[in-house]
């Protein structure tokens, strides 16, 4: 995940309050904490999981219980919003239902490029992180809003990161803001050859 350049960081400044921090990218590592923050982790975690640490945290971007599941930041900034909410909840055997700790926004330009807008992410995260750290114990949750509808995204694939060669490029500028030129770039189709179209963001002399 890209998530994990970024948790050196994080255990850093943990580290330097005298946390001890365990990282493990697999759930058959766990072991007995009193935290667990699951970060961009492609799996539900079962109970079984759930019960080595007395809170399970997950950081989620969207106003839960709208907007559910896969690459929220993403899916939102397809939509064209520059406010993006992001929660702290406790987790649950359900997907994105546990009751919900702390909320921010993570405001954007709207001209931010994947590797920008993924820094304000971490960001966010980084901060709801260590308020909930400061005193765990003393904190209150918030229910979901019930009065929402739910709604849900589904994993975004390869496919998603087509562009149509009918379509102006101030068109398609949201996708090509999401997309990443390494791990799924943007592409078309074109006499039944694909072409790779890379994207980053250069002064403007240059």
């Amino acid at each position: 995940s890209w998530i994990n350049n970024f948790i050196p960081y994080l255990i850093d400044k943990l580290w330097a309050q005298n946390h001890y921090v365990s990282w493990i990218n697999d759930t058959k590592y766990m072991s007995k904490g009193d935290i667990c923050f699951i970060l961009s982790f492609s799996k539900i975690l079962d109970k079984k999981s759930l019960n080595f640490n007395k809170n399970n945290i997950v950081v989620h971007e969207s106003d839960l219980p709208e907007g559910k599941g896969w690459s929220p930041m993403a899916w939102q900034i397809l939509e064209g919003k520059k406010n993006i909410p992001i929660v702290l909840f406790e987790a649950s055997e359900s997907i994105d239902s546990g009751n919900i700790y702390l909320r921010d926004i993570i405001n954007l330009n709207g001209d931010e490029l994947v590797d920008e807008w993924r820094e304000k992410q971490f960001s966010s995260t980084k901060k709801l992180i260590m308020k909930f750290i400061l005193d765990f114990k003393k904190f209150e949750t918030i229910s979901l809003n019930t009065y929402k509808s739910e709604s849900k995204y589904r994993r975004r694939s390869v496919s998603d990161s087509s562009l149509d060669i009918k379509k102006s490029i101030e068109d398609q500028y949201s996708l090509l803001r999401v997309v990443d030129n390494e791990k799924y770039p943007a592409y078309f189709i074109l006499n039944d050859k694909k072409y790779i179209i890379q994207i980053e963001k250069c002064l403007k002399n240059q």
